[in-house]
């Protein structure tokens, strides 16, 4: 994929000069310019910055479809959620063409075993989720939590925070986090 034309496309569609996008993204206007032109191939974290700015995800960014006429679709059959998980984890995103999406919504199955990494994650957004089954770990910053069956969480993702399934049932929570930036 062209990054360089697709972000000003998805600029002017969203009318937006380089000036304007750069200010609200907090980069430089040249910075804008450059990944336009392809002078430079951003990181994810700094076209995730930009994109930002529109506000558009990294999942409408890459989407195939790029107009500004779309049907609002509802409803979402299984086949057509966005798996986002890595490794074990399942992430499947609900609502991954709707436009200018503001919140993303998960539905996450988490294996025996399974862990969402050593590292804790950490970003710029809020996270609720309720487990519809099983058992979880939830690590915030120094605290950890066990969350059962009809149990929920709210938390701000500044905070460092990791998941862990220990134990030997599989665990499903429905989620969700704003800004929409999955």
């Amino acid at each position: 994929m062209d990054v360089g034309a697709r972000l000003k496309a998805v600029r002017i569609l969203n009318n937006l000069s380089q000036r304007e996008l750069a200010k609200r993204a907090g980069v430089t206007n040249s910075t804008i310019s450059m990944i336009e032109k392809n002078s430079v191939s951003p990181s994810i974290s700094s076209l995730k910055k930009v994109l930002n700015g529109i506000p558009v995800s990294l999942v409408d960014f890459f989407s195939e479809e790029l107009h500004s006429e779309k049907t609002q679709q509802v409803v979402y059959n299984p086949d057509e959620l966005m798996e986002i998980g890595t490794g074990d984890i399942l992430m499947s995103l609900v609502g991954k063409a709707f436009p200018r999406r503001q919140m993303t919504f998960l539905i996450e199955t988490y294996p025996p075993n399974s862990d969402t990494g050593e590292e804790m994650l950490q970003n710029d957004a809020e996270e609720g989720g309720y487990i519809v089954e099983g058992k979880i770990e939830l690590t915030v910053g120094n605290e950890v939590y066990i969350l059962g069956k009809n149990d929920s969480y709210y938390f701000d993702n500044n905070q460092p925070h990791r998941f862990r399934n220990p134990y030997k049932k599989v665990c499903k929570i429905v989620s969700a986090t704003t800004p929409g930036n999955f």
